[in-house]
């Protein structure tokens, strides 16, 4: 019977070492989980992703049948990336549907060497500001990081309203905002379209991270004392998703500030926690690390773990809960089936201040697709917006067709 107590002895001895031994391993796990999403929330970078496939291409036709996902299945026009984003195809409508194909016209030239495999559909119509047909003029601005590109539209008249400066969202470039142009160009407005740090085309971040609209706005600010050496004394404000969040910053924290007559914002960013959440649910990230991530990436900590330079106050870029300090008019365009950015803040933003946010809600128009999904509607929405927070016209200087020296 000894050697059995001894047994016994032995299994009680390496019980409790076998305990502390997983536990520890569940604590590095949670650790390093914990870590690798607060990364990827600052993690920079502009990589396509293939989030459809081309099946087939009809050269005859003029049509490409790709896999079907909410996006794809769309009405409307769009932007397709194919040929390892090589070339750019403009989608129309839908021609035929299978549970599993969407078949749609294209719009643009189709080259017959189209390959199956991985492509990337788009909100994205315009490929390069020359495709819009305006006059545009390349600028270069001075930011704290560098220079960062832009494209310069004057309006027709010789007097403008003022300045429309678009920020693009998250992972894309300033192709993006080119579909807003012509609205902002038949209103009288002058539109530049810019770029900013971490995003492709402008000047890096020392640390090469987002700040989900904390750094970010200085570099709008910098577009803005360009304008204003250009000859321009007021702006209106766009931004897309991360860039709606940007433009919320620049209006809060510039010195030009007083100069912004209003902002228009699509599927904007107006509280990160509340999109952070979503996002973590649709990822199925357990509540636990998602908020572990969220208090990381605003602690000093995070310089170590994630590379920030300097933690980000997601307290400060909470815009509903900052609604009282809102002084400019907005303009929040915003479909209710977004599916990344969820509206639930831009109409607590709205329902917070009616006397200064103005709330037009699609459905079924998905994230950053609303010009896509209902051009018209779009762009009669913003250009009553704009007739109604009209000021009256300004000479434009002579130096606004210039390129701004670096």
């Amino acid at each position: 019977m000894k050697p059995q107590c001894h047994a016994d002895h032995s299994s009680r001895r390496w019980l409790p070492l076998s305990l502390a031994a997983l536990g520890v391993t569940l604590v590095g796990a949670f650790f390093g989980i914990t870590a690798e999403v607060a990364r990827t929330v600052v993690r920079t970078g502009s990589t396509r992703s293939h989030n459809t496939r081309v099946t087939h291409v009809d050269t005859v036709a003029n049509t490409v049948t790709i896999t079907s996902t909410p996006d794809t299945r769309l009405p409307g026009r769009y932007g397709l990336w194919v040929n390892r984003s090589r070339d750019f195809l403009r989608l129309g409508k839908i021609i035929a549907e299978t549970p599993h194909t969407v078949t749609r016209r294209v719009l643009s030239d189709l080259p017959g060497h189209v390959q199956r495999g991985g492509a990337s559909f788009t909100g994205w119509f315009y490929r390069d500001a020359s495709e819009l047909g305006l006059p545009f003029v390349d600028w270069t601005i001075r930011t704290e990081d560098g220079t960062a590109p832009a494209w310069y539209f004057p309006s027709a008249s010789e007097k403008t309203k003022g300045c429309a400066v678009l920020v693009h969202g998250r992972g894309v470039q300033r192709n993006e905002v080119l579909r807003a142009v012509p609205v902002f160009h038949n209103a009288g407005y002058d539109a530049l379209a810019i770029s900013y740090r971490n995003d492709g085309d402008a000047s890096a971040s020392a640390d090469k991270r987002y700040g989900l609209g904390m750094t970010e706005w200085k570099d709008v600010h910098a577009a803005l004392s360009e304008a204003l050496t250009a000859g321009h004394t007021r702006f209106v404000l766009m931004g897309w998703s991360m860039g709606g969040a940007i433009c919320l910053q620049t209006a809060a924290r510039s010195a030009h500030a007083p100069r912004i007559t209003g902002l228009v914002l699509e599927s904007p960013v107006v509280d990160w926690r509340s999109v952070l959440r979503y996002q973590a649910r649709a990822s199925r990230i357990p509540a636990l690390v998602r908020n572990a991530a969220m208090w990381l990436i605003g602690h000093r900590l995070s310089r170590i773990v994630t590379g920030q330079h300097q933690p980000i106050d997601l307290d400060s870029l909470d815009r509903v809960a900052h609604a009282a300090d809102l002084t400019h008019p907005v303009l929040i365009v915003h479909s209710d089936d977004d599916g990344f950015v969820p509206s639930d803040a831009s109409h607590a933003l709205a329902e917070a201040r009616p006397d200064l946010v103005t709330l037009e809600t699609f459905a079924v128009a998905r994230h950053t697709k609303l010009w896509n999904f209902d051009s018209e509607r779009w762009n009669r929405v913003i250009a009553r917006w704009l007739a109604e927070h009209t000021h009256s016209s300004i000479s434009r200087k002579g130096s606004t067709s210039r390129e701004p020296d670096v």
